[in-house]
């Protein structure tokens, strides 16, 4: 049976992007099938920390090849300095994660730099910096609990889901770390993002035993560890805002191999003739445990309400059709993808696409080596181009910026720019706030139906360097529309300043892939998620599944 991917006309779609689901190709998961298939070993051989929980601890990761350590710095932070803004100036924890075994010299000189974040340096020898705020809701109960030798409230722990959220997990270079293309050829940091997941899933790790330590100081011997089941309820919390948006835009490459590895192995998924009954039950399984799931999501943004509304009443029409469906014929995956494309909303289409995959690791966790990306190697313009080549993939990718009208104000109503008071991307209104000179270039359909405009009097036959030499402005767009046509999945096709835009939809998808769980807006501009939630922990991995925790049980 022949089933091509989706196609990126269809795929490539804001409001697809803002439905997408964690799946078997997230980040997280990847790095968890990773350690457990090489057998990583964990220890963690410093952890001096006070009764307040300030000190330090080291968490050594050991790989087939070569050891990472989590280096993490507790603080004793007053509630009311506590913020997930970028400019904070202090947190509860700071980490580093070190390419190896720090010494007690590495240590002191991460002492006096990570816990200032920003205004302090790493090194090469540094992977990543990051930084994390205890839960104010919870942190103190749960501590108080243990300590008088009870277990925290389960409800109000599901509720939260976490203990700490980090504010800004960073790597590839930043605040002097080692850049991406250091550690780039490492067979372990080969897909996207394997580092940052890493920091995250040691973080989780050093959050569980600060609280039980801060329990034990309080409590004495009365205090007991948190139960194992109350554990894995929780997660590493995060808060993430337009700072994350525009890196869709700015990585087309990536873009373009994380959604086509996605899309290929939701094809080969289609493909199959028929399924095993054992696959099938896995399915239905997961069907009910991920609808479960849904319904300890929460937001307060209208939007997002209605749509989890939305996705809740189409998971249990879902499950309506499953009582009937004949999954035994011919193709059957197929089938219900395409019955669900008629029936279901975008969100339960998108779940469905993370459910089917569920079953065929076999067939497509090896995607995984496909979705990293050398980006510069996509940089070089193509001056020999034909100019009607050039106009035909315009039409072809940008067909839609070439039909909308510019001049409208609702089309080119928002403006990307960077904040030099909260040093992070923004969006204003651009008939509103003097901010139009300081727009980032984030809306390539514009720059598009700018440049298709300016080839009017352009013969088909002449080349593309001459366009460049009278209209040198065009270079980045002639570039992204190379670019483009070599890589499907590389643009989005929508308006990315549009009076209607919703940035959450370009954070979703971005979050999706990194395996981001229940998904929390708080407006159209930032969303709290959940990292880790429910997976085992580093000592635990060993004797458990990799994958089977992302839906509750």
């Amino acid at each position: 049976m022949t089933i091509p991917p989706r196609p990126p006309e269809q795929v490539m779609r804001l409001a697809r992007m803002g439905s997408f689901h964690q799946h078997r190709l997230s980040f997280m998961r990847i790095l968890l099938r990773r350690i457990k298939a090489d057998g990583w070993t964990f220890s963690r051989p410093r952890f001096d920390f006070d009764a307040r929980g300030v000190g330090v601890g080291l968490y050594v990761a050991q790989g087939p090849m070569r050891a990472y350590t989590l280096v993490a710095f507790g603080h004793d932070l007053p509630p009311d300095m506590r913020s997930d803004r970028v400019i904070a100036t202090a947190w509860d924890a700071t980490f580093s994660l070190f390419d190896g075994i720090p010494t007690a010299a590495d240590v002191e000189r991460l002492r006096q730099n990570v816990p200032l974040q920003e205004a302090g340096r790493v090194s090469g020898a540094e992977l990543t910096v990051s930084r994390a705020n205890r839960s104010v809701r919870l942190w103190d109960q749960v501590v108080d609990r243990l300590a008088a030798g009870q277990q925290p409230d389960g409800e109000m722990l599901t509720d939260v889901g976490y203990l700490m959220r980090t504010t800004a997990v960073y790597g590839s270079g930043k605040l002097g770390a080692a850049d991406r293309e250091v550690i780039a050829d490492r067979i372990e940091c080969a897909p996207p993002f394997q580092m940052e997941m890493l920091t995250v899933f040691l973080i989780r790790a050093f959050v569980a035993d600060l609280v039980e330590h801060m329990a034990r100081a309080k409590g004495g011997d009365t205090a007991v560890p948190l139960a194992a089941d109350l554990r894995r309820r929780l997660g590493i919390g995060n808060s993430t805002g337009l700072g994350m948006a525009p890196f869709l835009v700015t990585h087309p490459v990536l873009l373009n191999n994380w959604i086509a590895a996605r899309e290929e192995a939701l094809a080969v998924v289609r493909r199959l003739p028929s399924a095993d009954p054992g696959d099938v039950a896995k399915f239905r399984a997961l069907v009910g445990r991920a609808s479960r799931n849904i319904d300890d999501w929460r937001s307060v943004h209208p939007l997002q309400v209605e749509k989890l509304q939305t996705l809740r009443r189409d998971m249990a029409a879902l499950q309506d059709h499953l009582a009937t469906a004949d999954l035994g014929g011919n193709a059957p995956w197929d089938s219900l993808y395409r019955w669900a494309e008629s029936a279901l909303g975008l969100d339960a289409q998108e779940l469905l696409v993370s459910l089917l995959m569920e079953p065929y690791g076999a067939l497509i966790d090896g995607f995984a080596c496909c979705m990293s990306a050398d980006e510069g190697a996509a940089f070089t313009l193509d001056g020999a181009m034909p100019v009607g080549m050039l106009r035909q993939i315009l039409g072809q990718v940008y067909g839609w910026a070439l039909t909308t009208d510019w001049g409208d104000r609702a089309a080119q109503a928002r403006v990307w720019y960077v904040s030099v008071e909260k040093l992070e991307p923004r969006m204003g209104e651009r008939f509103d706030e003097p901010i139009a000179a300081y727009e980032q270039p984030l809306s390539p359909g514009r720059e598009a139906a700018r440049l298709h405009a300016d080839l009017a009097n352009w013969a088909d036959d002449a080349p593309v360097g001459d366009l460049l030499l009278a209209h040198p402005d065009h270079r980045h767009t002639v570039r992204r529309a190379q670019i483009a046509a070599r890589y499907p999945y590389a643009e989005i096709r929508d308006n990315t300043i549009a009076a209607d835009v919703l940035p959450i939809d370009m954070l979703r998808a971005k979050l999706a892939f990194f395996g981001a769980q229940h998904f929390d807006p708080r407006s159209d501009r930032w969303v709290r998620i959940n990292m880790f939630r429910g997976a085992p922990y580093p000592g635990e991995l060993a004797d458990a599944d990799p994958d089977d925790w992302t839906y509750p049980a």
